[in-house]
């Protein structure tokens, strides 16, 4: 928990958030709050914001207006304390394309602190549950898009986040790549969530709460 931090304060909570690129809002005046443990299912069509919202969350935005707080830190003035404890799935993989899957994993480690047996135990049982332990040597660059998507999976997960953001976490997974991939990221893992996706009947049975976007990043009525 981070310091300071109340057992009952949420693990996300909002109120108000804005976001302007220039003269474009991204987001207007967004409210939530999402308990430990909950999932939370972001909707939208294109440039609603949707992606905007989860790097903000992740620390890597800050917001234009309101109140911002995750896992007990306040953003963007705290975000120090949050920042290890999410893991951030987005568009892009995030993962050195000139070294293997087992490399980039351990550079992921070491950024988090983990090292020795530890650390290589931990990267070998996620490699074995994407089934990536036969390509895990090979350099990124060669490998296909769906298994740089399981990579980047193991790496968003591989520090045991207290907090997952999920941008479409099945692209370029086949059906058996979104089913290895739920066993890691899903809902029964005890993680909190909060998954952008264009597939709702897939996510919806497992959410807890559902954010609507409309244009302009405005909430939309359900």
């Amino acid at each position: 928990m981070t310091p300071g931090a109340r057992k009952d304060e949420p693990a996300l909570s909002l109120v108000g958030l804005r976001r302007e690129f220039g003269e474009r809002t991204a987001l207007d005046g967004v409210d939530l709050e999402l308990a430990a443990g909950e999932s939370l299912v972001v909707l939208g069509p294109n440039g609603a914001g949707k992606t905007t919202l989860l790097r903000i969350l992740a620390t890597l935005l800050r917001p234009g207006g309101g109140e911002v707080q995750v896992l007990g830190a306040r953003l963007p003035g705290e975000a120090w304390k949050a920042r290890g404890r999410i893991g951030f799935l987005g568009h892009d993989a995030l993962l050195y394309r000139d070294l293997s899957g087992r490399e980039n994993l351990r550079f992921q480690a070491r950024l988090h602190g983990m090292r020795g047996t530890a650390a290589e135990a931990r990267i070998d049982a996620l490699l074995g549950a994407v089934e990536m332990e036969r390509r895990a040597d090979q350099r990124v660059a060669e490998l296909s898009a769906g298994m740089r998507q399981r990579i980047a999976i193991c790496r968003c997960v591989l520090h045991e986040p207290e907090l997952l953001l999920l941008d479409e976490p099945d692209s370029n997974l086949d059906a058996e790549g979104r089913e290895l991939a739920r066993e890691l990221i899903g809902p029964g893992g005890g993680w909190t969530r909060v998954l952008v996706t264009h597939d709702p009947e897939r996510a919806l049975p497992d959410a807890d709460q559902v954010l609507r976007l409309g244009a302009g990043g405005r909430v939309a009525v359900a």
